[in-house]
């Protein structure tokens, strides 16, 4: 049975100052982490906000070139690992399935406004359980998310 994620935000991991997009199970308590490389998280962080660029960028002309064929992004499926390198999914609603790293998918799932999903064995074997909300510290990361800016994610090296 899919698992359905939000994507929660970006936080960037001390001391490595690598970028982690944080997923959160929509029905239970439990967060998918993914370390992502800097332009990645610069993407869906403007994806997020619902940031339209001037010209487009990379996520953007994706998603235009699948409307350009006529079809639409239908679901992401985060879809496996192997060690530390997750698998993605883009289903479309002509039923094609294309291979993408989960940041570029999450970026277009965000552009697309599309659902995300992930396997139940997935999120059990990777996930980590979500503690209690707390609100002021619920509060203060969205205070986070609101204020960050792409130039924060400038100049890091990474993969996803």
């Amino acid at each position: 049975m899919p698992v359905e994620l939000e994507v929660v935000g970006i936080r960037i991991e001390l001391p490595a100052n690598q970028p982690i997009v944080l997923l959160k199970a929509v029905y239970q308590p439990r967060f998918l982490p993914i370390w992502i490389g800097s332009g990645e998280a610069n993407a869906i962080g403007i994806a997020q906000r619902g940031l339209e660029p001037p010209r487009p960028l990379s996520h953007n002309l994706m998603a235009d070139i699948i409307a350009a064929y006529d079809d639409e992004l239908k679901e992401v499926v985060i879809t496996g690992r192997e060690q530390h390198i997750y698998y993605a999914e883009l289903r479309t609603e002509n039923g094609k399935a294309i291979s993408a790293r989960p940041s570029d998918a999450l970026a277009l799932a965000l552009i697309a406004d599309c659902p995300v999903y992930t396997t139940e064995e997935l999120i059990e074997e990777a996930g980590i359980e979500a503690p209690e909300a707390d609100e002021e510290e619920v509060a203060q990361f969205r205070e986070f998310l609101d204020h960050v800016s792409p130039e924060d994610f400038e100049g890091e090296a990474g993969q996803s």
